[in-house]
C-alpha cells in the first residue's frame, strides 16, 4: 500500500529569498522520506493553491496537508479544513508549533546572535485573529523560558497585541524603571538590549518589519534548518496513525 501523498502548505510569500528557504525545507522532507510523494501548496501569494492541488490528486490517492505554518490559526481551522473537506480520503496534520524542537531552535538562533542572559528577549511572531494561535505562541514562549533566564514576552506583527513596537516600548520603559521615571527617579540601567527573536519561518514582509520595530537586535528567521523538516514529517506520521488536526476538531 503507498504511502499517502504529503502536500507541504505554506502560506506563500513575495519575497524570493523566503519562496527558496520553503522550497528547501520542502526538498528536505522528501529527502528524509525517501520515495514518499510530496506537494507544494499555498493558502497566500503564490501558487500552486492549496484547493487546486487537492482537487488534482490522482484518483483514489490519499493524502494529508501539513500545514508548514508555526501555529493554528485561520488558514489552519479554514483555509486547509476547508481543502481537506473537499476531498475524501484527505488529512490535515497539526502546524509545526508549539513545538519543544522550536524552543530549542530559537535558543540556538538567540546565542548564533550573541545574546546574553542579561538582554531582554520579545518572541516576535506573525500575529492571528484567532486566539489559538496567541496560546500556540504563549506555550513557546514558556517552553523558551524553560531553556532560557531572559525576560521572555510574546508580540506579534499583526491581527493581536501586543504589536511588536508596542512590546519594544514597554521593555525599554520597564529599563528606564517606569512610565516617566528616568534616571534622576531612580531608574536602573541593567546593561541589557531589547533583542526580538523571530519566530517566523523565513525572511520576507514580517520579518523586514521586525527591523523597524526598534529593538538593539533581531535573530535570523528559522529556516534555514533541518529541524523544521523533521517536525513536518513528524506531523505527517501523527495525522496517518490518526492523530491529525482532524481529530482535533470538535
Amino acid at each position: 500500500m503507498n504511502s499517502p501523498i504529503l502536500i507541504a502548505c505554506a502560506h506563500g510569500t513575495s519575497s524570493p529569498r523566503g519562496a527558496a528557504e520553503v522550497n528547501a525545507l520542502r526538498d528536505g522532507i522528501a529527502a528524509l522520506r525517501p520515495g514518499l510523494d510530496v506537494r507544494e501548496a499555498y493558502v497566500d501569494v503564490q501558487d500552486p493553491d492549496l484547493p487546486a492541488v487537492v482537487a488534482g490528486l490522482p484518483a483514489g490517492a490519499t493524502a494529508v496537508v501539513v500545514p508548514l505554518l508555526l501555529s493554528v490559526g485561520y488558514h489552519v481551522k479554514v483555509d486547509i479544513a476547508r481543502a481537506v473537506k473537499s476531498r475524501p480520503g484527505t488529512l490535515a496534520a497539526a502546524p509545526l508549533g508549539p513545538d519543544p524542537r522550536l524552543a530549542a531552535l530559537l535558543d540556538v538562533r538567540l546565542r548564533e546572535a550573541g545574546v546574553t542572559d542579561n538582554d531582554a528577549v520579545i518572541l516576535a511572531a506573525a500575529g492571528s485573529s484567532d486566539p489559538t494561535a496567541a496560546e500556540n505562541v504563549e506555550e513557546l514562549a514558556g517552553q523558551l523560558r524553560a531553556l532560557r533566564s531572559n525576560r521572555i514576552v510574546a508580540a506579534y506583527g499583526a491581527s493581536a497585541t501586543p504589536s511588536v513596537p508596542e512590546a519594544v516600548a514597554m521593555l525599554r520603559e520597564e529599563a528606564a524603571g517606569g512610565a516617566g521615571a528616568g534616571l534622576s527617579a531612580g531608574a536602573v540601567d541593567l546593561g541589557g538590549r531589547v533583542v526580538i527573536a523571530s519566530y517566523l519561518l523565513a525572511p520576507g514582509f514580517f520579518h523586514d518589519q521586525l527591523a523597524k520595530a526598534g529593538a538593539d537586535l533581531v535573530t535570523a528567521p528559522l529556516l534555514p534548518s533541518p529541524v523544521l523538516a523533521e517536525i513536518a514529517l513528524a506531523r505527517y506520521d501523527a495525522a496517518v496513525a490518526g492523530n491529525g488536526y482532524d481529530e482535533m476538531l470538535p
